[in-house]
């Protein structure tokens, strides 16, 4: 096998680790000598042993003289792990080949540096563009410290996302909706406004069997209108689940509260909660991504607000027409097609009977509008 082959395979126990690991970066090691494997490893859980302690300290042999494929620059800074340079400098370990170098300011090349200089032989960028879209959510994050903000939605071939009735289950079939339950476990958490709440009464919780934890639930609700009956209400003392608002009525905050939700006090931005704001509070508090499920109303003002930086179609092949049928953004939209939000990167996969497109919004799309 060559460098390329051993990667994918890293690649693949990196992959082990996602809803477990954020805000961290999954990361996968394996460690190869006379052309066989003799450990492995991944970033199983934040907080644990990263992915080249666990992967030397599953040897069935001595590395000495042997070469450790890792997805991801080892991190060379004492955080809640020691620095996995020093455990590879330890064991004898040859050579290293590395995915991709680690944009966090406290590495960003700084760990190579320290294996060259220890005289570690140091192979870099071997299937870079994998590496890197594995960690598409921690380089945003580590670079900007917001959140990365997917917006999701399911639609008709025309545009739909609901009749005109309001009625929207089920547009997409439930290979479709079984997909999103894994993009729930994926990212740390999921958003939706009051009138999502108050229309579908949705649970925003992940329902795969014995897989990821429920994402941390964001309510849009400027002035608290979530009923307390309200299942996302019901389930705060076992998923926890944010209120952002603009009220200051204390009484009111406090029948949240006492139902085990938090409550952030956002500031004020055309009526409604500054989603630019909420974002930055989102990232501080250790959010590094945030699934978007909201109406259209919802929607177009994450747009508008510029924090969309990916977007997920699930497109039904089903036609339902109506003039006030709801569709995925909507505002008062662009003026013209020339003024829109075009997306780059977009590829289209059959998802059952559905497909899915995606998009990326880059960041100087925003900066033009």
């Amino acid at each position: 096998m060559n460098d390329c082959e051993y990667m994918k395979l890293a690649l693949e126990l990196a992959a082990r680790g996602t809803g477990h690991v954020a805000p961290n970066p999954l990361v996968g090691a394996l460690i190869v000598k006379n052309n066989r494997i003799i450990g492995e490893g991944w970033h199983a859980k934040y907080g644990e042993a990263h992915a080249e302690r666990s992967a030397i300290a599953s040897l069935n042999e001595s590395a000495d003289g042997a070469t450790m494929y890792v997805t991801l620059e080892p991190c060379c800074h004492t955080g809640k792990q020691p620095p996995c340079t020093d455990a590879i400098l330890s064991c004898g370990i040859r050579r290293v080949v590395i995915g991709c170098t680690d944009p966090n300011p406290l590495v960003a090349g700084r760990g190579i540096r320290i294996l060259q200089e220890h005289g570690i032989e140091v192979t870099t960028d071997v299937c870079r563009d994998e590496c890197t879209a594995m960690n598409q959510v921690f380089f945003h994050y580590i670079r900007t410290g917001l959140p990365y903000v997917i917006m999701k939605y399911g639609m008709t071939m025309d545009g739909k996302t609901a009749s005109r009735t309001g009625a929207s289950k089920w547009i997409t079939g439930e290979t479709a909706r079984t997909h999103v339950h894994t993009l729930r476990g994926r990212y740390t958490a999921i958003m939706t406004g009051v009138g999502t709440i108050l229309s579908d009464d949705p649970q925003l919780t992940c329902r795969i069997p014995g897989g990821y934890p429920d994402p941390i639930r964001i309510i849009c609700d400027s002035s608290l209108r979530t009923p307390l009956t309200a299942n996302v209400i019901k389930q705060a003392q076992s998923a926890r689940t944010i209120i952002a608002t603009c009220t200051k009525d204390i009484s009111l905050i406090g029948t949240y509260l006492s139902a085990g939700c938090e409550i952030w006090q956002m500031p004020q931005k055309g009526g409604h909660v500054d989603l630019q704001a909420l974002c930055r509070r989102a990232g501080s508090n250790q959010i590094d991504s945030i699934l978007l499920e909201g109406g259209s109303t919802l929607n177009w003002s994450a747009l508008e607000s510029g924090i969309v930086n990916k977007v997920m179609a699930y497109i039904s092949p089903l036609l339902m027409g109506g003039a006030e049928a709801l569709t995925p953004a909507g505002g008062t939209g662009f003026p013209d097609p020339a003024s829109g939000l075009r997306l780059q990167n977009c590829r289209m996969t059959p998802i059952g009977e559905d497909f899915l497109m995606e998009g990326e919004i880059a960041s100087d799309v925003y900066r033009n509008h």
